[in-house]
């Protein structure tokens, strides 16, 4: 489903997108059924690791927010367990992990099941991540202006810091690629996110002060809308 970029409700508006939806898609759906291929063994590598650290399931889906902010279910492979403290709360997401699987999540290796939804429509290669739906509505305006745009599996944030980052950092950058996405952009997140991989998470500060002032304008011409 094309996601609509209608955006009437919306006290204020953003530059119209340089790209192409439709050619977005054929190249995506291109690259990703390429991808599904030739990620088959690397996916059978760290379902065997999953089982051999966690063992089963070896999946999880959790429902998130698509386009439009539409259910969408997110799988990805299990990275970590469900232990708890004595207070029946979750422990942080280090604690419930090993080796192995944070490794898993270093490399990325646990979001290949969702090259599929990317074939499906549900998800795009690069796009803002997709969150749950609660945490999007929580956003407000800027949630649904976050989703004008299939979320993706990488993405401007996920570049630029991403877990360094905080959320309000986050959505500046989100919103920043929402206002400005092409082909170009998605090329050069794409060569981006594998020196992420190689080279570890780093913040770039130019971009994120060019997301934060950004996110001031949208802000300041909402007060004013």
């Amino acid at each position: 489903m094309k996601p609509s970029r209608e955006q009437a409700v919306f006290p204020f508006a953003l530059p119209a997108p340089s790209g192409s939806y439709r050619l977005k898609r054929i190249a995506e759906c291109a690259l990703g059924g390429l991808l599904v291929i030739l990620c088959l063994p690397l996916m059978a590598v760290t379902a065997m690791v999953v089982w051999a650290s966690l063992g089963l399931p070896l999946l999880f889906t959790q429902t998130r927010a698509g386009a439009g902010m539409r259910a969408i279910t997110v799988t990805k492979f299990r990275t970590m367990t469900n232990a708890r403290g004595p207070d029946g709360t979750l422990l942080p997401d280090d604690m419930r992990q090993t080796a192995a699987t944070s490794l898993l999540r270093r490399l990325r290796c646990d979001e290949l099941p969702q090259l599929l939804a990317v074939l499906a429509g549900d998800m795009s290669i690069v796009g803002p991540r997709p969150l749950p739906l609660a945490t999007v509505a929580s956003f407000g305006d800027l949630g649904r202006l976050r989703s004008l745009v299939t979320p993706g599996m990488t993405g401007w944030a996920q570049v630029n810091g991403n877990t360094l980052l905080s959320d309000e950092e986050k959505i500046a950058l989100d919103l920043w690629y929402v206002a400005h996405a092409s082909l170009w952009l998605d090329g050069r997140i794409l060569l981006l996110t594998l020196k992420t991989i190689v080279l570890g998470e780093r913040v770039d500060e130019m971009h994120l002060k060019v997301a934060k002032d950004f996110l001031r304008v949208i802000r300041a011409g909402r007060s004013h809308g």
